[in-house]
């Protein structure tokens, strides 16, 4: 049993700089507001952090769950953490301070009547599950930071969508050597980017999930690919060059990149025989989506795939990445729905309008155990998809809120989404 806190003892909640990649997720997640941050780094507030833990569960890096055993009175402040490179050691407490086994653990509950007894964020406000499927092989993660990143090589940089599309989409692979860099489908890396910001700070990493299985864009060798778009303009599309992507997709062939990662221990596909794949993405969130299906293609002869099904969304076929290699896929191996908004010649149809439309198809694969759901791309798409899910429940007669939970607990429901 975990001896409490004395009263002016905390357990103070800090996100490690080291590791963190600034995607954001933490902050998005968080449901009281704890979580800021400036040009520098990510923190949080220790006079509003509850100790929720809803923030831990979502974070690809792990950077978000550290802990510090410091005096209420003592404690690091915001403006502390935005000047750190890195993580603070341990601070020995005054002699007399009883905190027992407490240090080992996470923040233990608080007592009611303290300001920071606010209930965790209900599990039924989380979108996917925070589990990985059960069968899903082990990640690594964080074995390269920003200290000490993985050097690779450039050995392809193609472009992916038609050239006289807007949507300058690439596809790069690049390859490790002999340096140890384990991945899985469904993970992602940081890239950093050369150069420095405005403020004359190096530039920090920006993430991209892998195109590539687990052995590789060339099978058995030590490659990665990813799905890279470039970035020309920003969100009230003013014109605006993204730092990371347009680095990237002008890569040539030979140059090296700094990599750290790699991140993600829960958006990762099934193992066991007969696994059925629900995708859902647009964009270069069909990255997770090729690595997973490329998986699959590789070991159809062993005959122990499941079903697998894509709904994939563009504006049009020209900027749907991927677009030839995924129609010479054998359509009794994948069954691809795609939905596209912008094509003149089509009525205008979204994932989630496909996803109705195929409801009796999702419904079998919604019943199967053996399912598991992926859902990649922006983040506006999780509203729409969840509500197309349930709609199919509904309309079937089951209740969506049981099997949300269901998906969510068993780990087969997921989201990856910017």
């Amino acid at each position: 049993m975990n001896a409490p806190l004395p009263p002016e003892v905390l357990k103070q909640h800090l996100i490690d700089p080291e590791i963190c990649i600034r995607c954001n997720t933490c902050e998005e997640t968080c449901p009281i507001d704890a979580i800021t941050h400036d040009g520098t780094n990510y923190v949080v507030d220790p006079d509003i952090c509850n100790g929720c833990m809803a923030c831990v569960p979502p974070c690809p890096t792990g950077s978000i769950d550290n802990w510090r055993l410091v005096l209420r009175a003592e404690a690091y402040s915001v403006q502390d953490q935005f000047g750190w490179d890195e993580l603070p050691g341990e601070k020995p407490l005054p002699a007399g301070q009883n905190v027992g086994a407490a240090a080992d653990t996470a923040p233990d509950a608080q007592p009611a009547d303290t300001p920071e007894a606010a209930p965790p964020l209900p599990a039924a406000q989380l979108p996917g599950a925070s589990i990985p499927p059960w069968s899903a092989a082990h990640p690594y993660v964080n074995l390269y930071t920003h200290k000490t990143p993985a050097i690779a090589t450039v050995v392809g940089n193609y472009r992916v969508t038609d050239a006289d599309t807007d949507s300058d989409i690439h596809h790069i692979v690049l390859d490790f050597g002999s340096l140890p860099f384990p991945v899985l489908e469904g993970q992602s890396i940081g890239i950093l980017p050369p150069g420095a910001d405005a403020q004359g700070r190096p530039h920090h990493a920006r993430q991209y999930s892998l195109a590539s299985p687990r052995d590789g864009e060339r099978a058995g060798y030590n490659n990665l690919s990813l799905t890279v778009k470039r970035v020309t303009e920003d969100h009230q599309g003013q014109p605006a060059l993204g730092v990371c992507s347009n680095y990237l997709c002008d890569l040539a062939r030979n140059d090296t990149v700094q990599v750290i990662g790699p991140f993600g221990n829960t958006f990762l596909m099934p193992n066991h025989a007969r696994a059925n794949l629900m995708m859902i993405c647009t964009g270069t969130g069909s990255a997770p989506m090729r690595a997973m299906t490329e998986r699959c293609r590789r070991r159809i002869e062993r005959g122990t795939n499941g079903r697998l099904m894509l709904f994939f969304g563009a504006r049009t076929q020209r900027e749907l990445p991927y677009f030839g290699p995924l129609m010479k896929l054998p359509r009794d191996f994948i069954d691809i729905n795609l939905a596209l908004s912008r094509d003149a010649s089509r009525p205008r149809r979204y994932v989630q309008d496909l996803i109705r439309e195929r409801a009796a198809d999702v419904l079998d694969m919604l019943a199967d155990a053996n399912t598991c759901i992926y859902v990649c791309g922006l983040k506006g798409m999780e509203t729409g998809v969840l509500d197309a899910l349930r709609d199919v429940a509904v309309q079937a007669g089951q209740d969506w809120t049981i099997l949300h939970d269901a998906l969510r607990r068993e780990g087969r429901l997921h989201f990856e989404t910017y």
